[in-house]
């Protein structure tokens, strides 16, 4: 089958590519491969498992979540130990303009180091607030208040409690990317750090208004939308503003964050394999309905994660058999501009190896930025 557009983004199951692995990574409708900690041993391991994937597909996006902190996929056999967001917060607070720069040497690290092993991009940074203590409690998936303490999805994931100092440490972290050839992803839209429901397991509620949330959560992806490369829709319910978690919501990904702030570069769903990310207004769905809906409403990619270790990986085979059916039934429709920002993604220049990059001036300089 020929498309113009592949959207799927799935894993595999281990250090090594197994026969069904490279069938699915061969798979016209695969764009992208996410790895996690299990896929990691050490560099050469690594390194030899991105290869081997990109000789299947060489405009493969090779992604990660390798945010710093406690998000932190690969750690060992040479990889820093990136500091978590609210530690450059927190500097902020003290030395401003040493927390910018700390920001930036800490995007560049990130970067170079997964770069000289083959991984593309990591789903960075991470732009929700950190509510902390001030939110006055958040419904979570029953309808129910609670009260409201640091959310243990986001907390120290999370810059700042004021968009502005989220924004400007973003922008920072953003260019240390960039410096190193990396495109950024901003997360979560328009704002994970109010609820403290795990979409993980749950469907959070967000009870806020629009204007409540565009004045503060979203303030961030508003500001930041030229310099992002995609941005990632949290798996929450704006009751007030749409029935769907803005992941399905046409309003917030159309509507919102396209049409009212700008956007215009590439919109990954979270990952259709948590509780909360197929369920549509109360229903319970199957992968590749979720995968349509997150198309449908404005998605570019779709994540699968951490089915492959699930009978066979038999939802990744369901989902990317579902999409064909869809294809051919007329249900969905491959978008080329999709495709096109799927591919900007992958880094267009040579990558140092990590020897060069032992004695890379710009890196040793950043190492001794970091805080």
């Amino acid at each position: 089958m020929d498309t113009l557009h592949a959207p799927v983004i799935l894993d595999i199951a281990g250090t090594s590519l197994t026969a069904d692995d490279r069938r699915r990574l061969a798979h016209p409708l695969t764009g992208g491969l996410i790895l996690f900690a299990r896929h990691f041993e050490h560099r050469a391991q690594l390194t030899a498992l991105c290869a081997e994937a990109k000789s299947i597909r060489p405009d493969l996006l090779i992604a990660v979540d390798q945010e710093g902190g406690r998000v932190q996929r690969f750690r060992t056999d040479g990889f820093t130990a990136l500091p978590a967001m609210r530690t450059l917060g927190e500097l902020w607070m003290e030395d401003a303009m040493r927390a910018v720069q700390a920001a930036t040497a800490t995007g560049m690290v990130l970067a170079l180091e997964l770069r000289a092993c083959g991984v593309d991009f990591s789903f960075a940074p991470v732009l929700d607030l950190d509510h902390a203590e001030d939110a006055p409690g958040a419904a979570n998936g029953g309808g129910t208040a609670s009260a409201h303490s640091r959310s243990a999805v986001i907390g120290s994931r999370s810059f700042h409690r004021d968009p502005r100092v989220v924004s400007l440490l973003g922008q920072s972290l953003i260019q240390g990317l960039a410096l190193a050839g990396m495109g950024s992803c901003g997360k979560h839209f328009p704002g994970h750090g109010y609820v403290s429901a795990d979409s993980h397991v749950d469907v959070p509620v967000d009870t806020r208004s629009l204007k409540a949330i565009l004045a503060e959560d979203a303030r961030p992806f508003e500001w930041l939308s030229l310099s992002l490369s995609a941005v990632m829709p949290a798996h929450v319910v704006y009751r007030k503003v749409d029935s769907r978690p803005a992941g399905f919501s046409r309003r917030w990904l159309q509507d919102i964050l396209r049409e009212r702030l700008g956007f215009a570069g590439a919109v990954f769903s979270d990952d259709l394999g948590m509780a909360g990310a197929r369920v549509i207004e109360g229903r319970p769905v199957g992968f590749t309905e979720a995968a349509l809906a997150a198309l449908d409403a404005g998605c570019d990619l779709v994540l699968l994660c951490n089915q492959s270790l699930e009978d066979n990986g038999r939802a990744i085979d369901e989902l990317l058999d579902g999409l064909t059916a869809a294809q051919a039934r007329g249900d969905w429709t491959p978008a080329i501009d999709s495709e096109a920002r799927r591919a900007a993604l992958v880094p267009q220049s040579a990558p140092l190896t990590w020897d060069e990059l032992m004695l890379a001036p710009r890196y040793l300089e950043a190492l001794a930025r970091l805080p």
